[in-house]
């Protein structure tokens, strides 16, 4: 009998064990480190970084893919996915690993269609929200961490004094038609389009508009906007 209840018991442990392992491997598959992909705009980024400024563009990688945002004519998702570290049209400068997040890959594709709600491509400000906003906002909604200062630091300083800002720079975007709406869906969500949006753009000339959008990627780069999540 005391062998029976040893044996019955050893049994009971080793699924135990074995539970446990497999809940190990799915934990340990679905943990991955949340990395900051900073790049330059300009060449006086090597000059400007030693002082703690400079003109960058951000990216946020996750489970092998890098998200940024960027700027468009269209009240449409600006969230695009790039290869890491390759983001056209900037100069990779350097990566900040920000932590880590326990999260299976279609839970992260849900919550970053999500997040495409929020940021939409004719909603790119530069100095109010910029790639590097978004990047902020995603670090701190995965793992309570916020983006290092310096890399958004002039985009603060203009908000408190826009001559801070030389008239040459531009927004760091990727202007680039989503790809997955149709011609139709654009007309239809520009009519929908919300009063704010509209005034931005009409009182806005053809010069300021320019500098509101990059001309550096094209369709023959590897960028894709991330489709926004069906609303509830």
């Amino acid at each position: 009998m005391g062998t029976t209840k040893s044996s019955s018991n050893s049994t009971s442990k080793s699924d135990n064990n074995n539970n446990n392992n497999v809940n190990g491997d799915k934990d340990k598959n679905n943990n991955t480190r949340v990395v900051l992909n900073v790049y330059d705009l300009t060449p006086l980024n090597n000059y400007l970084y030693w002082f703690g400024f400079g003109i960058f563009h951000s990216g946020i990688e996750v489970h092998g893919k890098e998200y940024g945002f960027g700027a468009h004519d269209f009240p449409a998702s600006g969230v695009f996915e790039v290869e890491p570290k390759k983001c056209p049209g900037f100069i990779y400068r350097c990566s900040v690993t920000l932590g880590h997040v326990n999260m299976h890959p279609s839970e992260f594709r849900t919550f970053i269609e999500t997040i495409a709600n929020e940021y939409h491509g004719d909603t790119y400000h530069l100095i109010s929200k910029n790639c590097n906003h978004f990047t902020d906002d995603m670090s701190h909604r995965l793992n309570g961490k916020r983006i290092p200062g310096w890399v958004n630091r002039l985009a603060r300083l203009g908000s408190l004094c826009s001559c801070l800002l030389p008239d040459c720079v531009e927004v760091t975007t990727v202007k680039q038609l989503p790809e997955y709406h149709s011609e139709d869906e654009i007309a239809e969500s520009l009519s929908s389009a919300s009063p704010c949006g509209s005034q931005a753009t009409s009182g806005m000339d053809d010069d300021q508009e320019k500098h509101l959008l990059s001309p550096f990627a094209s369709k023959t780069d590897n960028v894709s906007f991330v489709k926004e999540a069906p609303l509830k």
